[in-house]
């Protein structure tokens, strides 16, 4: 009953972590269905909790940090990891899959006539779990951390609170730069454990675009780096904001670009079908 009780505390006491896990089941039951999202959430979340508990102890993967225990007795923790905080990785990497994707899945041919605002995008299941994709993610996933981390480090300025810390404190605004590669290597082992059950698993029923499904997981992306940088300009940090901003900002083009940029017609649309 207490670790019931204490679990609904958490939920009133972060509810922007949880809002955004809804948003995460929910985008990635469309895209991908049940029996793939819990897997995907289960094996994301173990891998961050067993890594988060072993840098907190031996310093690998992220470098040494600890977590002060500020908030034991408001909000679950397991063992000294808040429970909020390893949960998060599950929906930022899922995000991170899911703009990946964008960048990476084969395209569909259009025709003029019914030509869509943005590229059709097929959800083929070599393309979503190849090496390309893997690797793609894993950036991504450690690139939103580095607008993530900045701003919750200095969490006494806002509502996540002071929770943790860093003792050897690094070059990038105070975050040192294993951490991000500890957040890459979390992505890394969840994916390459994911994908092969992900190829075991009974075929997707899928309309041949999965473009608006995958949108979805893109938002949360972008919602979750807009929720960041919107705390980062609040308490005053313009340059740390700026500087997250322009970091991200050539993906934002360069997805815009895949997505309605110029794309390639339907063979009927080719001078060479015409005259036929």
């Amino acid at each position: 009953m207490e670790f019931v009780l204490l679990f609904f505390k958490t939920i009133l006491f972060r509810p922007y972590v949880f809002v955004f896990l809804a948003a995460f089941l929910f985008a990635a039951i469309q895209l991908i269905g049940w029996p793939r999202t819990w897997r995907f959430w289960l094996i994301s979340w173990a891998t961050a909790f067993v890594c988060e508990f072993s840098s907190t102890r031996t310093g690998i993967p992220f470098g040494w940090y600890h977590y002060n225990g500020s908030t034991v007795g408001q909000e679950l923790y397991f063992f000294d990891v808040p429970f909020m905080d390893s949960i998060s990785f599950s929906f930022l990497l899922y995000a991170a899959y899911c703009v990946a994707l964008c960048l990476l899945l084969p395209t569909r041919p259009t025709s003029t006539a019914t030509r869509p605002m943005f590229k059709p995008l097929h959800l083929d299941v070599n393309a979503r779990t190849g090496w390309s994709v893997l690797f793609v993610t894993a950036f991504l996933f450690a690139f939103i951390d580095m607008v993530i981390d900045p701003v919750a480090l200095r969490g006494d300025r806002w509502f996540l609170g002071k929770i943790y810390y860093y003792p050897d404190p690094g070059v990038h605004f105070g975050v040192p730069f294993a951490n991000y590669v500890g957040w890459a290597v979390v992505g890394l082992i969840s994916l390459t454990i994911y994908f092969p059950l992900e190829r075991r698993l009974p075929a997707l029923s899928l309309p041949p675009s999965v473009t608006p499904r995958l949108l979805l997981g893109i938002g949360l992306y972008y919602g979750v780096l807009a929720f960041n940088l919107s705390v980062t300009f609040w308490i005053g940090e313009s340059f740390m904001g700026m500087s997250g901003l322009l970091m991200h900002f050539p993906v934002i083009a360069l997805l815009l670009y895949r997505l309605a940029g110029p794309r390639r017609g339907s063979p009927r649309d080719s001078p060479v079908a015409i005259r036929q």
